[in-house]
């Protein structure tokens, strides 16, 4: 028999019903709230789009000639279902920063983003980044605090001139950028270069038969103890035979 479980004078608890297949849920659907009052649009799209374009110009003309954005590094995505993708990071490791000569305390304020802690788990990413702050040291030209005192680490003043130079006049900006994502690009192979096929004749001297010799190394690893008790027993056998 059937039965259901409910609280008598309470419609806002919970009913179950007692089927064939154990204690059920009835539920219990209310559309009396005048859902169509609480619908929400976004007929402001078009016009948030405008005020964002508006945006991202105003603060670029306030920041120039600095970049809008950061330096970032590329790293790889974590998971084995995406770590086949580089993608950017959030900011460099002090090993990077170090190896490439940059303090730690100025990395932040000339552009770089700094993550102190991520970690670099392989050599090849190491050596990317390194690259790629070299890459953005030489590219930069860093302003002096005060006007017309230079320091060690400022550009010369004929770099910082014809920067000034070039945003001042409208148009003429051409060489310079405030976009670091237009010349410091992070690019994913595709599948067929990842892929490629390597010659007998490309790989290191001494290394051309190394996965047999990993095998036989393999082999005789897994079967040293067989061969030793099968020499242990004949020498047994043939000083048993001169007996």
């Amino acid at each position: 028999m059937n039965r259901i479980f409910t609280r008598h004078g309470n419609p806002d608890c919970i009913a179950f019903f007692l089927g064939i297949d154990g204690l059920t849920e009835i539920l219990i659907l209310d559309f009396h709230k005048d859902w169509q009052r609480r619908v929400r649009v976004h007929f402001d799209q078009p016009g948030r789009k405008h005020r964002r374009r508006e945006a991202r110009l105003a603060k670029a003309a306030a920041v120039a000639p600095r970049p809008v954005d950061k330096l970032r590094p590329v790293v790889r995505c974590p998971t084995v279902k995406y770590n086949r993708r580089v993608r950017v990071g959030r900011g460099f490791t002090l090993a990077e920063l170090k190896e490439a000569g940059i303090p730690k305390k100025l990395a932040r304020t000339v552009g770089i983003a700094v993550d102190h802690r991520r970690v670099n788990y392989s050599k090849e990413s190491l050596v990317a980044n390194v690259a790629r702050l070299k890459d953005y040291k030489a590219r930069l030209i860093l302003f002096p605090r005060k006007s017309g005192q230079f320091k060690k680490l400022d550009s010369s003043a004929d770099e910082v001139n014809a920067a000034k130079a070039a945003f001042a006049a409208e148009g003429k900006t051409e060489g310079y950028t405030t976009k670091l994502g237009a010349i410091f690009p992070i690019k994913n192979i595709s599948a067929a270069e990842a892929v490629t096929e390597v010659k007998r004749d490309e790989l290191p001297k001494g290394e051309e038969a190394a996965y047999r010799r990993l095998r036989e190394t393999r082999s005789e690893a897994r079967y040293k103890g067989i061969r030793e008790k099968r020499a242990k027993a004949k020498a047994e056998e043939e000083s048993a035979a001169k007996k």
